[in-house]
C-alpha cells in the first residue's frame, strides 16, 4: 500500500475451506480483494466471483468488469449459487474439516505405500489437495491417463523445478468431491490402494477399474447439503434472507 498497489489474493480452489473456516479469511489478513471460484471446493454451479471489503474497490472493479470486459450475466446460475451458499452456512464448516482430514489421511496412506507425496515434513497438506511425485514412474502426464482409464480422475501437475508442461513430474489429487460424497479416512485407504496398483504395482487399469466402480457403488447420496426428499425452498429462503 506504501506505493499506491493492490493485494489480490487467488482463492479460487480454497473458497469451501474459507467459508468452513478451516482457511484463513484472506480479506482479514491484509489482501484488498478475492478473486475465486464457485464450483471448487465451493461445491457450487461453474463460475468466478470477485471480492472485497472496500466500497470504492468494489465500484471500480464493478466498473471496469462491465462493460469493459462482460457485456452478459448468467441468470440460470443464481439460484443453485444461492442454495450451495446456504449449504455452506449450515453445512459447511462439517465439510470442510472433513475435507482436509480426507486430504491429510490419503496423502499419509500413499506415502505408506510408497508414493513420494510431497510435503511429508509439515503434514503432507493443508487443505483438499495432495501432490505426489511420479517422475521416477513415467511423470504427471502417463500417470494421469493410466489413472482416469481406472476411474480416477486426477491431474498432471507443475512441480516447483519442472520445465516439461506437457509431461510434469507431479500428479494433484483433490478430495472434496469424494468427500461430499460421504466418504471418510477409511475410505481414502481404498482409494490410495487403487492409486497405488496403478501407479506402483502397474496393474492393469481396466482390472482397477472394475474394483473401483464396485467402490463407488456405495456412494450414491451428496451429502453435506439439504436431503431433496424433503427438501423446503420457502425455509431456505427465508434462511438466506
Amino acid at each position: 500500500h506504501e506505493v499506491d498497489g493492490y493485494v489480490i489474493h487467488d482463492s479460487a480452489h480454497v473458497l469451501g475451506l474459507i467459508a468452513g473456516k478451516v482457511f484463513p479469511n484472506p480479506l482479514d489478513q491484509g489482501a484488498d480483494v478475492m478473486t475465486t471460484s464457485t464450483h471448487k471446493t465451493f461445491p457450487g454451479p461453474q463460475g468466478g466471483a470477485v471480492l472485497t471489503n472496500s466500497e470504492e474497490l468494489f465500484r471500480k472493479i464493478q466498473k471496469s468488469i462491465f462493460p469493459t470486459f462482460t457485456s452478459n450475466y448468467h441468470q440460470h446460475r443464481y439460484a443453485a449459487l444461492a442454495i450451495t451458499s446456504l449449504e455452506m452456512m449450515l453445512f459447511g464448516e462439517e465439510y470442510a474439516r472433513q475435507i482436509v482430514k480426507n486430504a491429510k489421511k490419503l496423502a499419509e496412506a500413499l506415502y505408506n505405500y510408497g508414493l513420494k507425496v510431497l510435503a511429508e515434513n509439515k503434514g503432507f497438506t493443508k487443505t483438499h489437495q495432495v501432490l505426489i511425485d511420479v517422475s521416477d514412474r513415467g511423470g504427471g502426464s502417463k500417470n494421469a491417463l493410466l489413472l482416469e482409464k481406472a476411474n480416477i480422475i486426477v491431474n498432471k501437475n507443475l512441480l516447483p523445478w519442472d520445465k516439461d508442461p506437457v509431461n510434469p513430474s507431479g500428479v494433484r489429487i483433490g478430495v472434496q468431491e469424494v468427500t461430499r460424497l460421504g466418504m471418510r479416512e477409511h475410505d481414502m485407504e481404498e482409494i490410495a490402494k487403487f492409486i497405488s496398483d496403478v501407479i506402483l504395482e502397474r496393474k492393469s487399469p481396466e482390472e482397477v477399474k472394475r474394483k473401483v466402480v464396485e467402490f463407488r457403488r456405495e456412494f450414491a447420496e451428496v451429502k453435506y447439503g439439504f436431503d431433496l426428499k424433503s427438501f423446503d425452498l420457502e425455509n431456505a429462503v427465508k434462511l438466506l434472507i
